[in-house]
């Protein structure tokens, strides 16, 4: 087998023990088009503790054999390592097992307990469970409940039980502190796993490293030096067959609530005292905290919101969101959103962060930039009226790197002019990095919960957001801004952005 250098990146070192993952919502498109290919691939790369085994819950009746042929074309339509592998996939599919039965039915929680001892007895995986929660989010409560009624909810000592709860948690404050107080009601907080598969990705990974493993940065990562931050979540996409649930949730709460929010936190977050799991935590707590809330009319000053219309994306033309399948007619449902805020602590004092995230936008991007502050004496002012600033972008996707603006002299004549040092990933480890799920499935599998978010990260986070919804709720509401599918956003947006100098 080729060697992956990315795969010296990956937890080997640390303790996996024997388990079985079950998986509810098994049939859905979580589980075909990320979930089992990237337990394949961990298995390709023999990272899988010995034993696995892999249960798929649904409601759709089908023999251990029927499923183990859909996963077989799943891992064929969506890994990122192919041809698969016959012999690991053989020996893969063995541990691969079915149950059916609905998420409120006790019954079936049963035939699944029994199903699992079994499993425990014949691969001696020891009696460890994780549960992962792969369907829609008004199924999680009754999820949680019945494995508490049932006896499945375990305990975090050996023999333990984790369970994995996928985004979104909560769609406002309120719903989230609900659900979190649920979950404890049959779970301890050391058993849940609220995962953000942004948190897997390397690049992701990166903005702690680059920044507390390199002397040159961290001294100036703060408000003497740094102008403003961007950060950046650009799709070219539309709904994609996503409409109805898009249209109950918005940019706000399906990329902002979450991904931007985990990017800020490891964008301007203290050192912590160790790469673990509540040091790191405790910090990202910190960044929440402090930032500074947006209610009433600093929404209408600080936040643009927008949807597109009909317009032309890579040269085609694109239907406008509210003609999407599942929409809404007169939908008000945002596709873009522009937040301008601040870090009200010694660090960020008075720099402006900006988030921008929206869908059919001319492509796919997401990027933070860390612009520093313009030399405080043109020495040039005869060779160049105007530099351009210091720029550090570091990319999440796709071509993953990190790059940094300078200017430099032309060759001849004193002409100054901005230059770029490129680092890219796949160039420089001659391998794609591993999915973020292969990264976050591999951690719960070691109890290492420190790329999951926590209790009060959820609640913190919907805070914030939750002052948002409440303004654009509200009977004299900040317009919703329409921008042709294909452009940048709104131009309302561009204003905004305007008042990124430092305040």
């Amino acid at each position: 087998m080729q060697r992956n250098p990315f795969r010296e990146g990956m937890p080997r070192e640390r303790s996996v023990e024997p388990c079985v993952m079950t998986i509810f919502g098994a049939t859905g498109d979580l589980t075909r088009r990320k979930l089992v290919p990237a337990l394949y691939n961990l298995a390709r790369e023999r990272m899988l503790p010995p034993g696995f085994a892999v249960v798929g819950f649904a409601r759709r009746e089908l023999s251990h054999e029927a499923f183990r042929e859909e996963m077989r074309r799943a891992v064929d339509t969506f890994s990122r390592s192919r041809p698969v592998a016959p012999e690991i996939w053989s020996d893969f599919a063995k541990g691969i097992h079915y149950c059916q039965g609905d998420f409120g039915d006790r019954q079936a929680y049963g035939r699944l307990g029994v199903l699992l001892q079994q499993i425990s007895r014949e691969r001696n995986t020891r009696g460890n469970n994780i549960f992962y929660l792969a369907t829609p989010p008004g199924h999680y409560e009754s999820i949680i409940a019945a494995l508490g009624a049932s006896g499945l909810s375990g305990s975090p000592l050996p023999p333990w039980t984790r369970v994995i709860i996928e985004k979104p948690f909560g769609h406002d404050l309120d719903s989230a502190r609900e659900l979190n107080r649920r979950a404890q009601e049959c779970l301890r907080e050391e058993q849940i796993y609220r995962i953000d598969h942004y948190l897997g990705k390397e690049t992701v990974q990166n903005i702690i490293v680059m920044r507390f493993a390199n002397g040159i940065f961290e001294p100036l990562w703060n408000q003497k030096y740094i102008d403003h931050v961007q950060i950046t979540v650009a799709e070219d996409l539309g709904m994609e067959g996503r409409g109805a649930y898009y249209d109950a949730s918005g940019a706000l709460r399906d990329m902002v609530q979450n991904h931007m929010m985990q990017l800020l936190c490891l964008t301007a977050m203290e050192p912590p005292v160790a790469f673990q799991a509540d040091p790191v935590r405790n910090e990202k707590v910190k960044v929440l905290e402090s930032i500074r809330p947006l209610e009433g009319d600093d929404v209408g000053r600080e936040v643009v919101r927008g949807q597109y219309g009909r317009g032309h994306v890579g040269g085609r033309g694109a239907a406008g969101f509210r003609e999407e399948q599942g929409v809404s007619p007169g939908s008000t449902t945002e596709t873009y959103v522009a937040i301008r805020l601040f870090i009200d602590n010694w660090r960020w004092a008075g720099v402006p962060f900006l988030l921008r995230t929206g869908k059919r936008l001319p492509k796919r991007a997401t990027e933070i930039a860390i612009q520093f502050r313009p030399v405080p004496h043109l020495l040039f002012r005869k060779e160049a009226p105007a530099i351009e600033p210091n720029v550090l972008a570091m990319r999440i996707q796709p071509d993953e790197g990190i790059s940094l603006k300078m200017t430099s002299k032309g060759p001849g004549a004193m002409t100054l002019q901005p230059v770029v040092m490129d680092f890219r990933y796949g160039t420089s480890f001659g391998a794609d990095p591993p999915e973020a799920y292969e990264r976050l499935l591999l951690d719960c599998m070691a109890g290492d919960s420190t790329l999951f978010t926590r209790r009060d990260e959820v609640e913190l986070a919907w805070r914030f957001i939750t002052g948002i919804l409440d303004a654009w709720s509200a009977e004299d509401a900040p317009a919703l801004h329409i921008y042709p599918a294909g452009s940048w956003g709104p131009e309302a947006a561009d204003r905004l952005v305007e008042k990124w100098r430092r305040v």
